[in-house]
């Protein structure tokens, strides 16, 4: 049986996930904002927490993680490069490494740039990453410790994934982002078409994510920096991939 995957909004724009193997029963929670919603999902569905996974240090990842494991005691997995910053862990991890849940494998990649030691989470067989701030919805995370060439590093590594394959951010940006990236992609029908789908759902109050790293492909400008069309708007139609990426994300700080 296929893993089950569950998104719950916490905090005022945070998400996290659940991910759950029927056949053995083992639970896994990326991330940790708040312990209520993860806490309420969990006794609504019967299902009893076995692991947490930690992308990052930021407190609106993991400041609900000592009441959740005072109710659902697991083991911790995080970065080691991290573990300095990061509650106590069981399992430290680094990019190359890898381990089992629910009989699939769980690919570690070091994504460091929104800080220095993120870590994304992909599990080939489902299809599934978890990138957290790293790449986002129609965005990637502001560089608070990472350098532009750190990041391009890390978004390429995910940007070689399958296209297929589902992408699970941390936060609900994806409203503002969009708005962002018609700047500087203003002539990208897939862009346009996804900006009326992306006001829809919010309009609805329904998540815009997990998404799909084909749409993040054809409309994330973070991943387009080789993009004719983008380059000429910037006036750099010479420049390399990271210097393309670096005004991208500069420019986004200043939006």
């Amino acid at each position: 049986m296929p893993l089950e995957l569950v998104t719950l909004p916490a905090l005022d724009d945070n998400y996290t996930y659940l991910l759950h193997d029927a056949k053995t029963g083992a639970t896994a929670v990326i991330d940790v904002p708040d312990a209520a919603p993860i806490s309420a999902a969990l006794k609504e569905r019967g299902w009893t927490l076995t692991e947490v996974w930690l992308t990052h240090h930021h407190w609106d990842h993991v400041d609900g993680l000592p009441d959740l494991l005072a109710a659902h005691p697991a083991q911790v997995t995080g970065a080691a490069a991290d573990a300095h910053r990061l509650p106590a862990l069981d399992r430290q991890v680094s990019d190359g490494d890898s381990f089992t849940f629910g009989g699939e494998e769980v690919q570690i990649f070091d994504v460091s740039g929104h800080t220095v030691g993120h870590i994304a989470l992909y599990l080939p067989t489902s299809g599934i990453v978890f990138t957290a701030d790293s790449l986002m919805a129609m965005g990637c995370g502001r560089l608070f410790e990472g350098t532009p060439a750190q990041m391009w590093e890390s978004l390429s590594k995910l940007a070689a994934l399958p296209p297929e394959t589902t992408v699970c951010s941390g936060h609900e940006y994806t409203a503002s982002n969009v708005k962002f990236a018609l700047t500087v992609d203003p002539d990208n029908p897939a862009l346009k078409s996804r900006a009326d789908e992306v006001s829809k759902l919010r309009a609805d109050g329904t998540p815009t994510v997990p998404s799909s790293l084909s749409e993040e492909l054809s409309t994330n400008p973070f991943l387009r920096p080789a993009d004719a069309g983008i380059r000429k708007n910037l006036g750099m139609e010479s420049a390399s991939d990271a210097e393309v990426f670096a005004e991208i994300r500069a420019r986004k700080d200043k939006f």
